[in-house]
């Protein structure tokens, strides 16, 4: 299901849709996020495009590897703050026990994983997970668009 709307209490644009736990429905996440980004005025080689494509399809794959349920999709939200030069990264899923770390984890550089969330650490603002109702947990992140560097 996909839906683009316009939050009324907010009025910011944001786009939201399901995808299969699967690695092809996180490669559908992060290509539809690349195609919304262009809609809201950044094109994909973009620096903004380009890091909430990155930061999309890392929260995605750690939905699809760690926070899968049989049965279960995961969900992914997208808000343009462009007064605030952010978009905000959501990645949904039904596994509320695994929950991230708090902080990125150390990375071994011989390690075959473990760099993701290193690399949403840097290409976020910020980032945090928070309890999703009735089960599951969010995972977000906030990207800076470099809209009024840009100008």
């Amino acid at each position: 299901m996909l839906t683009a709307t316009t939050t009324p209490e907010q009025e910011l644009p944001s786009f939201a849709a399901r995808f299969a736990s699967t690695p092809r429905g996180a490669r559908l996440a992060r290509r539809l996020a690349v195609r919304r980004m262009e809609e809201w005025g950044h094109p994909p080689v973009s620096d903004a495009s380009c890091a909430v494509a990155l930061v999309v399809g890392e929260l995605a794959a750690n939905a699809v590897r760690h926070g899968r349920v049989p049965g279960r999709d995961f969900g992914l939200r997208l808000v343009l703050d462009a007064a605030a030069d952010l978009v905000r990264v959501e990645v949904a899923d039904a596994a509320a026990a695994k929950r991230p770390p708090t902080a990125p984890p150390s990375s071994y550089p011989e390690g075959e994983s473990g760099r993701g969330l290193l690399l949403v650490d840097v290409l976020a603002v910020r980032w945090g997970t928070e309890p999703r109702l009735p089960v599951g947990k969010t995972v977000w992140a906030e990207v800076s668009t470099g809209a009024s560097a840009q100008s």
